[in-house]
């Protein structure tokens, strides 16, 4: 089983690099870092179960209504890759289940 997420910044059609992402299980942190040049993470190894990916948006974009994203989503086959893309403005974001 791996995660892994890709964050676009809508404004600038540029991958958003150095955005920090955290990766939570049970209330607690399972992995953390920053988004590379390409605005990827990958390779983290959540376990089954209810996960959330935090995305501090707030750190990346200097004027933003939601200071972080927060999604929350469910692991429930060991076997399977979960992406979770993000695409993010200032007022606005979207996400879906990405391959």
């Amino acid at each position: 089983m791996s995660f892994s997420t890709h964050v676009l910044d809508a404004v600038t059609g540029r991958p958003a690099t150095g955005l920090l992402v955290r990766l939570e299980h049970e209330g607690r942190v399972v992995a953390e870092g920053h988004t590379d040049r390409d605005g990827r993470i990958g390779g983290w190894e959540p376990e089954a179960g209810v996960h959330r990916v935090v995305f501090d948006t707030g750190g990346y974009l200097t004027d933003t209504f939601y200071p972080e994203v927060v999604i929350t989503f469910t692991v429930t086959d060991p076997g399977d890759h979960y992406h979770v893309p993000l695409l993010l403005s200032p007022y606005a974001y979207s996400t879906y289940r990405g391959s």
